[in-house]
C-alpha cells in the first residue's frame, strides 16, 4: 500500500473495494500526530448521496469532535467507478455492505485508528446496522435519521410496494437485452424540476424538505455538488425493499444509538428497529427537527453530532 502524507482536515483517499478504487474523504482532527493514536468513524449516506452531501457535513463535525471520519462513495457513485462492464448511479445494498466492510479494513491499516466505530445517516444508519451484525470490527454503531425497520415504512401499501417492484424488474430485464443503462428518477424528483413543480406532483409527503436538500436549487442538489444527480439505475428497488438490518436487529451486538425525529414520516423505521434490539442501546427523539433537518440544518447536525461523540467517547 502507498505511503501517503495526511494532515489535519480533510484527505482525500482511495482503497480497495470489488477489486476497483473506491474514492473516500478522510477528515482528520487539529493537530492530528500520526504517533498517536484515535477513535475512527465510518460514515454511511443516504441514498443516493455521494461523499460531497452528508460525509461533507458529518465529517469535519466529527473530527473537530477529537474523531477521525471517513466518507466516500460508494461503487458506481460520485468519484468511485462502476465495475467493468456496468454502469454508474447502480448504488446496491448488498454491495454497499460490502463497500462499508472494506472501509473497516482499510482504516484497520492504518497505524493511527484505534477503535473503528459506524455512524449512519438515512439509509447510511441500515447500511451501518447491516453492516454490524457480522463485522464486530465495528464496536459502535449510531444511527440518525436511520431507515433500520423500513419494513413498516416500505411494505405499508403492498400494492405500491408490488408496483415499484415491477417497475425495477422491467428495468433489470431492459438492461441486461440493451446493454444500456436506465436511469430512473426514484422520488419523482429529477435534476431540472422547480420546488413548486415537485411539490405539485403528489408522490412525497416530505416533498419540500425533500427539494430544499436534493432539488436542483437545494442546497446539495446536482447544481451544488457536480459528482451528483437524482437519476438512478433503475433496478436498484429490487434490493432497497430488503431490510437486512431490521431483520438481524436482535443479533447485533455493538451497543448503538438511534437519533430520530419524532414528528418525521420516517420515524417508523427508528422506533421498530429499537423494540427489536437486545443489546445495549440508547434512543434519542426530537421534536424540533425533521428528518431532512439532520442533514445539514446546524442545529440538528450540532445536536446529532454532539450526542454521537458523547455516545463513542464512553
Amino acid at each position: 500500500m502507498a505511503t501517503q502524507t495526511l494532515t489535519a482536515g480533510r484527505n482525500k483517499v482511495t482503497f480497495k473495494s470489488f477489486g476497483v478504487d473506491l474514492v473516500g474523504d478522510l477528515y482528520l482532527p487539529e493537530g492530528f500526530d500520526e504517533t498517536k493514536t484515535y477513535k475512527a468513524i465510518v460514515g454511511a449516506s443516504p441514498f443516493p448521496q455521494v461523499k460531497d452531501q452528508i460525509p461533507a457535513t458529518y465529517g469535519p463535525e466529527m473530527a473537530a469532535r477529537g474523531f477521525i471520519y471517513l466518507g466516500f462513495d460508494y461503487l458506481g457513485m460520485g468519484e468511485s467507478p462502476a465495475l467493468p462492464g456496468e454502469f454508474k448511479q447502480s448504488r446496491y445494498m448488498f454491495r454497499l455492505i460490502e463497500n462499508t466492510w472494506d472501509a473497516v479494513s482499510y482504516l484497520g491499516t492504518l497505524s493511527f485508528v484505534d477503535e473503528i466505530y459506524g455512524l449512519g445517516v438515512c439509509q447510511g444508519g441500515s447500511i451501518i446496522a447491516s453492516a454490524a451484525v457480522t463485522d464486530h470490527r465495528i464496536k459502535k454503531i449510531a444511527m440518525v435519521s436511520g431507515m433500520m425497520a423500513a419494513d413498516g415504512f416500505q411494505w405499508a401499501d403492498r400494492d405500491m410496494a408490488n408496483q415499484q417492484i415491477a417497475a425495477a424488474n422491467a428495468s433489470m430485464q431492459k438492461m441486461y437485452e440493451t446493454g444500456e443503462p436506465d436511469y430512473v428518477t426514484p422520488f419523482g424528483l429529477n435534476d431540472e424540476q422547480s420546488r413548486q413543480e415537485f411539490i405539485d406532483l403528489g408522490v412525497n409527503p416530505m416533498a419540500g424538505e425533500t427539494y430544499d436538500y436534493y432539488g436542483r436549487d437545494g442546497v446539495k442538489g446536482p447544481k451544488a455538488v457536480s459528482t451528483y444527480t437524482n437519476m438512478h439505475i433503475g433496478d436498484q428497488g429490487m434490493q432497497s425493499l430488503i431490510s437486512i438490518g431490521e431483520a438481524y436487529a436482535d443479533k447485533i451486538v455493538q451497543p448503538s444509538l438511534v437519533i430520530y425525529s419524532k414528528s418525521a414520516f420516517t420515524a417508523i423505521c427508528s422506533t421498530q428497529f429499537v423494540e427489536k434490539l437486545t443489546n445495549e442501546h440508547e434512543e434519542l427523539a426530537f421534536d424540533e427537527f425533521s428528518h431532512v433537518d439532520f442533514y445539514y440544518k446546524p442545529d440538528a447536525v450540532k445536536a446529532s453530532t454532539d450526542a454521537v461523540a458523547e455516545f463513542f467517547s464512553k
